[in-house]
């Protein structure tokens, strides 16, 4: 994304919206990261099966298409920003508890990506540095093409280093894949484990899969397409093989034949078993992946913050990297892996909570009372109601459950259960919708009986 004219307050121009291929690659850059690699190596030190890990993978990337392709779509036909889009549905204060949750998730996925490619490059150049403060350093560096708005590093990243990502990791894949047995894929435990579940594997996997691959606020970016819906699921559909599907697995099969768990070392070892220990290629890839998607992460602040308080962009990036630098020093204290697994977690119930609330509103309650389609216009601030009950009451509940039972909150672990994102996403559906109902018919009751006088 630029820091030009990014239309931040109006909706971008047809004539300025990018192809299906432009879209893809973006959206393969912002789902498929090397954390997907690393988390193969926890699930199969946690237990899951190779045949678990397939299985739920492909059953939370269906979730997420049910969530996305209409999420991207709001996006596409309105050409608004998120936090543009959700005046309308959550009123002046609802709309900033939105942008606030938003940027608060993005500071701390800048802040963990951070941590993790400081945890690369110790593992590729051994290098003996604090994990905190390289991983604060790097936060800060991260954010250089957004303060001066270069265009060529993000270029670089997605067109180059984010197909290169995609190729190490595949010819690992197809490396290592024949090193597994057919009876690994329908073994019923992993080798000196106890058996794991299969609503447990699908607990940890999916609160992982949808929390990673899942932005909450897809509008942002996907407000950049041309009006293509086959082209919008194709990409979404690319980019959740081979980051949701493909790069997990792979992880699984190298930890399998490695033994090696740990973050840092399964990162070395990576480079050592693709590359035979060449750092510098495995280290320019990888920086660059995790400088696009912290690009991105800003981008999405950015349009977060100026829908709360309008700042000088330069102000704006210098504040959120900051504030971000200092959360990565924190994360790398308390453990990446731990870190990532809980931030997914919480990334798949939060925002995107707000934004299936916006679905039901434009997709369902509109059509089925025949409302006018106002997506694409612009409520000044001052214009808003200070709440819209509705969306807020479905909101918080849908947070409630979907916190309580992501499995994050000391003392509650044994609220664990089910598909977290899922069942906050249905219970703010439902709630939503009920209430909308009724407020609309209370509307039209109260309309009728003024017409009548």
């Amino acid at each position: 994304m630029s820091s030009g004219d990014d239309h931040i307050l109006d909706a971008v121009p047809l004539s300025e919206r990018r192809g299906p291929v432009t879209m893809t690659l973006l959206w393969i850059t912002m789902v498929t990261a090397f954390p997907t690699v690393l988390i193969g190596f926890q699930w199969y030190k946690q237990g899951i099966t190779l045949g678990q890990v397939l299985t739920c993978s492909i059953l939370s990337c269906l979730f997420l298409l049910i969530y996305s392709v209409p999420a991207a779509w709001l996006g596409v036909r309105s050409g608004l920003t998120y936090s543009v889009l959700t005046r309308q549905t959550f009123g002046r204060y609802g709309t900033w508890l939105v942008s606030f949750h938003a940027i608060w998730l993005m500071s701390a996925w800048y802040a963990i990506d951070a941590v993790l490619c400081a945890d690369a490059l110790k593992g590729l150049f051994h290098i003996d540095w604090p994990v905190p403060l390289f991983a604060a350093c790097l936060s800060m560096l991260m954010a250089v093409n957004n303060f001066f708005g270069f265009q060529g590093v993000a270029n670089f990243a997605r067109y180059f280093a984010a197909p290169l990502l995609v190729l190490w990791v595949g010819y690992t894949f197809c490396k290592v894949l024949p090193t597994v047995p057919l009876e690994v894929l329908t073994a019923s435990a992993v080798p000196g484990h106890a058996p794991v579940s299969f609503m447990s594997a699908m607990t940890l996997v999916s609160s992982f899969v949808i929390g990673f691959a899942v932005w909450g606020n897809e509008p942002d970016y996907w407000r950049y397409s041309k009006p293509n819906k086959k082209f919008v699921v194709y990409s979404l559909i690319a980019a959740l093989l081979v980051g949701e599907i493909i790069f997990p697995a792979t992880g699984w099969m190298v930890a399998r034949l490695s033994g090696i768990s740990d973050y840092i070392a399964a990162t070395n070892y990576m480079n050592v078993y693709s590359f035979g220990g060449v750092a510098l290629f495995a280290a320019l890839v990888l920086i660059a992946n995790y400088c696009a998607a912290n690009d991105s992460n800003m981008y999405g602040m950015i349009n977060a913050l100026e829908n709360m308080k309008k700042l000088p962009h330069k102000v704006a990036v210098i504040i959120l990297a900051g504030a971000s630098s200092a959360f990565a020093a924190w994360l790398a204290h308390e453990g990446s892996s731990r870190s990532l697994e809980s931030i997914a977690s919480l990334n798949c119930v939060i925002i995107p909570v707000m934004t299936v609330i916006m679905i039901i509103e434009e997709f369902v309650i509109k059509p089925r009372f025949k409302l006018a389609d106002n997506s694409s216009v612009v409520v000044p601030m001052n214009e808003l109601p200070a709440i819209r009950w509705p969306a807020f009451v479905a909101s918080h509940l849908g947070l409630l459950v979907g916190i309580c039972t992501a499995g994050v909150i000391p003392g509650l672990e044994s609220l664990c259960l089910g598909i977290c994102s899922v069942q906050s996403w249905l219970v703010a559906a439902m709630v939503y919708y009920a209430m909308r109902v009724v407020e609309i018919k209370l509307e039209i009751k109260r309309e009728g009986a003024a017409v009548g006088t």
